[in-house]
């Protein structure tokens, strides 16, 4: 049976602490595992412009023994004259994994169903499966046991990292808060499918409207760019509809004194965020920008093994 990570639920509780668990040790030697070796050939496909995307899944996969193909839509086929599907049937019989940066969750969907290698999703415009794992990694590494703990995602809720946190937060067993306008609200599909996960792990699924109550005694607050790839001509009136919704010092403040401050970046700082907080003492944005590396190589790790056994 192929396994596929194409939405943070795709994973048990006790499968995202497996994955985990390997980063850990992955990241104490990067060269410890190397299930590619040969070496095999990862596809990684960017629909939109990357940075730690790119890097992270090229730089794992040689870490993993395996050869990098980063292949832009711009210059194949796919999403032209040939479906996803149909893609996926090529590459299957020349590389051990696919990882697609694309758009709609939809075409994720169609690929991973058309093929036998594992897909991952390592972004679309409703999730990003991949940099949540990333995020529990670093939460761990500072706070230990994710079970319990309570995180506050401040901003657009219905972003692919909001609503990846209320999927992989639950799953994980934390209580996931999401502040936002009402018209910046999740999918409220997204949210019941998160409370369903919460039913299972002790986690639970709050929405607000008001900032400073969701942050209030939170562990962790994060928040994302307001204007995603593709929302840049609603730049202006989403910086006058969020500018309540900016995490800086004073909103902080009501957390935890120790409260995590993350951001998957790139930041637009003084937009959803203040310089004072992100280059503040509770910000942990670079490890948490390094640990994409080390989750996503436990996830190739960890798929191939499943996918072959």
């Amino acid at each position: 049976m192929t396994r596929h990570f194409l939405r943070d639920d795709d994973l048990s509780q006790a499968e995202q602490t497996e994955i985990l668990n390997l980063a850990i040790e992955l990241k104490k030697d990067r060269f410890a595992v190397r299930p590619l070796a040969g070496p095999q050939t990862v596809a990684v496909i960017f629909d939109k412009s990357s940075t730690r995307t790119r890097v992270s899944f090229a730089v794992g996969i040689a870490d993993l023994g395996g050869s990098p193909l980063i292949i832009s839509t711009a210059n194949s086929q796919l999403g032209g004259k040939e479906t996803a599907a149909d893609t996926a049937r090529v590459l299957e019989r020349q590389v051990a994994a696919i990882v697609w940066r694309t758009f709609a969750q939809s075409g994720l969907e169609e690929m991973a169903a058309g093929t036998t290698v594992p897909v991952i999703n390592g972004l679309s415009d409703e999730f990003h499966p991949c940099q949540l794992l990333a995020d529990l990694l670093t939460i761990r590494e500072h706070r230990g046991e994710l079970a319990g703990r309570t995180v506050t995602f401040v901003g657009d809720g219905a972003c692919n990292m909001a609503q990846s946190y209320l999927l992989a937060g639950t799953v994980a067993g934390m209580h996931v808060r999401i502040a936002s306008p009402a018209g910046y609200a999740p999918d409220p599909q997204v949210v019941d499918d998160a409370r369903a996960a919460a039913l299972l792990t002790g986690g639970s699924v709050t929405l607000f409207t008001d900032p400073i109550a969701a942050v209030s005694e939170a562990d962790v607050v994060v928040t994302d760019t307001w204007v995603s790839m593709g929302k840049e001509e609603e730049k202006a009136l989403r910086l006058d509809e969020l500018r309540d919704y900016r995490v800086d010092a004073a909103l902080l403040a009501h957390a935890q004194p120790d409260a995590l401050f993350l951001h998957c970046l790139p930041a637009d700082r003084g937009y959803e965020v203040t310089a004072e907080v992100i280059d503040g003492p509770q910000s942990v944005i670079w490890d948490e920008a390094e640990n994409r590396l080390h989750a996503q190589k436990a996830l190739l790790v960890w798929l191939l093994a499943r996918t072959s056994a």
